[in-house]
Parts: C-alpha cells; sequence; structure tokens
C-alpha cells in the first residue's frame, strides 16, 4: 500500500477567488486540543473561545490530505483512499453537527478547479487510466500549454510524451458555526483513519548503502533514530531465530495528521494533548515529536502549554507477523 495520511486539525475558511482558502482568526482561540490518534480510530477534542464583543459565523474547514502523495504509484497500483469509509462525526457542545464535503483541485499549493474542469479533465484523476493514457497522447505542443497552465508536469515514467497531471485533489470537511461572544465552545471530531502501509519491512537492512535514500525518508518522516533502528533489527534476529526456516517478516502502518492547520486560530494551542497507542504492546512505534512519555505498554503521550505547531506529524507503527496466524 501507499501511505495514506490521516487529517487535520480544524482551521477558519473563506471562500476567495479561486476556491477555499484557510485563513488565519484573530478573535477566536483554540485553548485546548486533546488528540488520540491510533490504527483504528482518531479522537479530537477542542475548547475554542471568541474573544470579540459579537458572535462570529465563520466558516470552519478540516482539511483531508491532498491525493495523490506520488503521482505515478497511484495510477502503478491502483490504490487510493476512499474517504467516505471514514465514518467522520462532530459534535458541538456535545450536539450532533452538520457538515459537508468539498472537493478541490491543487497545484503548487493553488486551486485550480477552475482550470481542471475548464479543461474537460477528470477531478479525480487517479482513478481513470485512460485519462493517462490521454494525457501522454496529447501532442507536445498542446502537452507544453497545459504545462504552462500549471496543469501538466513532464515527469521521466508517465510514457508517451512524459507528461502527467501536475494537480493533486483535496477533500474538505466543512461546516459553518457560530462562536456566541466572549464565550468557550467545544468541539470534537471522530473519525476511522483511512491508513498506508506495507506487508514488507526493509527497515532491518536500511543501513545498506542501496537503500540510502528510503534512511533518509524515514529518518525525515518518523525520525527513525539509531536507537529505533537498532531496536527493529534486534527484533527481527529473535523472531527469525524462532521462526527458524520458516520466513518471518514484519509489516508497517504509516498515519498522518495535519497539526498545522492548527496554527490559524488566535494565538498559540493554550494546552496541546497528544497520545499516541501502537496497538500491541509488542510494536514498535517512532514519530517527529520531543517531550514524548511512555503512558501506558501500548500509549505515548506528548503534552505542551502555548503549542505552536510547525510541522504536521507521521506517525510510523512496525509490526511482526505470527506466522501460526
Amino acid at each position: 500500500m501507499l501511505p495514506l495520511p490521516a487529517l487535520a486539525n480544524d482551521s477558519e475558511a473563506e471562500w476567495a477567488v479561486g476556491g477555499l482558502v484557510l485563513k488565519a482568526s484573530d478573535t477566536i482561540s483554540m485553548d485546548r486540543e486533546d488528540l488520540f490518534i491510533s490504527a483504528d480510530e482518531v479522537r479530537v477534542d477542542y475548547s475554542y473561545t471568541n474573544h470579540s464583543d459579537d458572535p462570529q459565523t465563520i466558516l470552519i474547514s478540516f482539511p483531508l490530505p491532498a491525493l495523490p502523495e506520488q503521482g505515478q504509484d497511484w495510477v502503478e497500483y491502483g490504490s487510493w483512499p476512499d474517504w467516505n469509509r471514514l465514518g467522520f462525526s462532530t459534535t458541538i457542545d456535545g450536539k450532533p453537527a452538520e457538515w459537508q464535503t468539498v472537493v478541490r483541485a491543487v497545484a503548487n499549493g493553488k486551486d485550480v478547479t477552475a482550470l481542471v474542469e475548464g479543461a474537460g479533465f477528470p477531478l479525480e484523476w487517479y482513478q481513470d487510466y485512460d485519462f493517462v493514457e490521454r494525457i501522454a497522447a496529447l501532442p507536445e505542443t498542446e502537452a507544453e500549454r497545459l504545462a504552462a497552465l500549471g496543469l501538466l508536469v513532464k515527469e521521466e515514467g508517465w510514457g508517451g510524451n512524459d507528461y502527467g497531471p501536475a494537480w493533486q485533489v483535496q477533500w474538505h470537511i466543512t461546516r459553518e458555526q457560530t462562536f456566541p461572544a466572549h464565550a468557550t465552545v467545544s468541539v470534537s471530531h471522530r473519525y476511522t483513519p483511512i491508513v498506508g502501509g506495507s506487508v514488507g519491512g526493509l527497515l532491518h537492512q536500511i543501513d545498506d548503502p542501496q537503500w540510502a535514500d528510503q534512511k533518509a525518508y524515514y529518518r525525515q518522516h518518523y525520525c527513525t533514530d539509531a536507537a529505533f533502528l537498532a531496536g527493529v533489527k534486534k527484533r527481527q534476529r529473535t523472531e527469525e531465530a524462532k521462526a527458524g526456516d520458516e520466513y518471518h517478516g514484519y509489516g508497517e502502518t504509516w498515519i498522518g495528521y495535519v497539526l498545522s492547520s492548527g496554527a490559524n486560530w488566535r494565538g498559540p494551542i493554550g494546552d496541546f494533548r497528544l497520545v499516541v497507542d501502537k496497538g500491541r504492546p509488542d510494536n514498535l512505534v517512532s514519530f517527529c515529536m520531543d517531550g514524548v512519555q511512555k503512558i501506558s505498554p501500548t500509549r505515548f503521550e506528548v503534552r505542551k502549554t502555548g503549542y505552536e505547531p510547525d510541522h504536521d506529524l507521521e506517525i510510523l507503527i512496525v509490526q511482526w507477523y505470527d506466522p501460526e496466524e
């Protein structure tokens, strides 16, 4: 499978020329965020305060990750998430809230939905094999024109003229919400993450020079330091010794969460708590965050005050297979 990140923090949004735009709020603060992430469930609870003298009715967006992350791979493997399986639910002060989904095309950080639709292209192009073949067959002059608009990119491997789609598709879960003057509102989200992963791993041999790029990727995205990799190697040796002649491997689960949109509210997040559950006590987990404390055999906690997220969260869980299962 390919890595499929989870979701994101709430952010104020607006309909601007060209599409939905996340923007900063200068009147509403995020006083508390309590975030729980596992491969089976994500729960997030917020407290917001409107510091102005008037009620504020604003558009709130909960942006889902832009897809595909790596275009050619998505075509090759035919793997993409069905966001309708999230089972997403929201409550405001304990009462169910209605929400809508908005789908946009994004390229180089800009909303290009109108350009995509104007060209007659399918928004979710990665579900249409014929479309990729049509692009590959375009005359060079037409492909160059579309590339100049930011809709195509030339990259070896697409086939034909080597042009492929340049845009990603981003879903937004949106709602209108009123924040009473000088009042605090509680908001909760619950959903089942659509995780990515691999049925085989190479972490136990990632120090081999041939895997240098993969090692750098894991270090950048999951902060897999020397101690973590040593733990993987030790566990793999133990499992191989127990398995004897039978192959005994492990798999990886990848979960992501966009924290950076939480920085769009007035001031920092007052009280931030993150709990990551790795599933089984003998699983290994790695993610980029300081101040991590183990609070149970499977759970790890981070607490911060005055927190201004400057990066998004990516979680790696490594689990070994039971040869008898």
